[in-house]
């Protein structure tokens, strides 16, 4: 297994094959549709986006509100698909990994080669499990999306599949 640490390089990136097991550690923003939206509206009107994304990972999943003392509720990826209209503008604009499950379309495998990014696949149904890598979990943007908001996450150990690079 590989351990990784976020922000990444797009060098690191290479390195990465399809199949690899990695160990993801960093801080990783959450965002879903509604999030992503957002983001590159936000962009489209040439506005700051509220976190960096030069380097970073972004982690398609929902967190749900952390129990008594807890840092996070369970914490699962959503399908990638779902994302698949905005994710190469924000790979043009500086984010080096996706984490997600699922497929991606064709127009997103192109970008990710052409942006020498990379696309992790989360295990889906272990999301209570993923819980237990969150270390920290801070409020970024949109907080009226509820838990589809942004969300920055300091992760360590996140076990991931490289699926696509």
């Amino acid at each position: 297994m590989t351990a990784l640490r976020v922000p990444l390089t797009r060098a690191g990136i290479q390195a990465l094959r399809a199949g690899e097991q990695v160990l993801l550690s960093g801080v990783v923003y959450t965002a879903r549709d509604a999030a992503h939206k957002r983001l590159v509206e936000l962009l489209d009107a040439g506005k700051p986006l509220p976190f960096p994304l030069e380097g970073g990972a972004i982690f398609y999943a929902g967190p749900c509100p952390a129990p008594p003392g807890r840092v996070i509720g369970s914490v699962g990826p959503t399908t990638s698909g779902r994302m698949d209209a905005y994710s190469p503008r924000l790979m043009r604009e500086g984010f080096h990994i996706m984490i997600g499950k699922g497929p991606r379309s064709d127009a997103v495998r192109e970008a990710i080669r052409q942006s020498g990014c990379a696309y992790l696949s989360a295990i889906g149904g272990a999301a209570a499990l993923t819980a237990r890598c969150v270390v920290k979990n801070e409020l970024i943007a949109f907080g009226d999306l509820g838990t589809e908001a942004v969300y920055a996450l300091t992760v360590k150990g996140l076990p991931l599949i490289v699926t696509d690079v």
